[in-house]
């Protein structure tokens, strides 16, 4: 069940908990992200993204 919100900072190869929580927010979906299943974010802009696919998304609209 998620219940908190996490505060996170992304690292290159890892993230630090912050703020205690159970889940994060997806900057391009804005789906929950279970913290044991968070696996795509970007460091430069502090971001979490729920799949591949909307790492994707972001890395496209960063380009335009």
């Amino acid at each position: 069940m998620i219940k908190k919100l996490a505060k996170i900072k992304y690292l290159p190869n890892n993230f630090q908990i912050i703020k205690e929580g159970d889940y994060v927010v997806c900057a391009v979906s804005g789906k929950n992200i279970r913290l044991e299943e968070l696996n795509y974010w970007n460091v430069d802009l502090q971001e979490p993204y729920y799949s591949y696919i909307e790492a994707s998304i972001k890395r496209e609209e960063e380009k335009s």
